[in-house]
């Protein structure tokens, strides 16, 4: 069982920076593929990115070259360093785990997710 809870959201204006983290309980974190998601009001929860437990990434188009995903697994917790924000990357934010050698992209193939944090950017 793995129990995540993200922090670090808030408000922004656009260009601006913000990093959030995820804070994941259990003794096999490092054996965990880490995402996240986002999801804005009105429409479907999506895709930003994703850490394999051997640190592969990959990104959605919508954010590549702009967000970061790491992952310190001595303190079992991953991170999301936005940077470049623009009022269309406004959401909740979720953090997502799975126990896998992959990296998942999609909602329905995680198993553990946190309670969200709100991101808001301003133009």
């Amino acid at each position: 069982q793995v129990q995540l809870v993200e922090s670090g959201g808030g408000l922004v204006q656009a260009g601006g920076s913000l990093r959030l983290s995820c804070a994941a309980s259990g003794r096999t974190w490092s054996t965990y593929a880490m995402g996240w998601f986002r999801q804005a009001p009105g429409k479907e929860r999506e895709f930003v990115a994703v850490i394999s437990w051997i640190d592969i990434t990959y990104y959605a188009d919508s954010v590549k070259g702009r967000f970061t995903i790491s992952r310190d697994n001595a303190k079992n917790t991953g991170y999301l360093q936005m940077n470049g924000l623009k009022p269309e990357d406004t959401a909740v934010y979720y953090c997502t785990a799975k126990y896998t050698v992959a990296g998942p992209t999609t909602p329905a193939q995680y198993d553990y997710w946190g309670q969200g944090t709100q991101v808001t950017v301003s133009s």
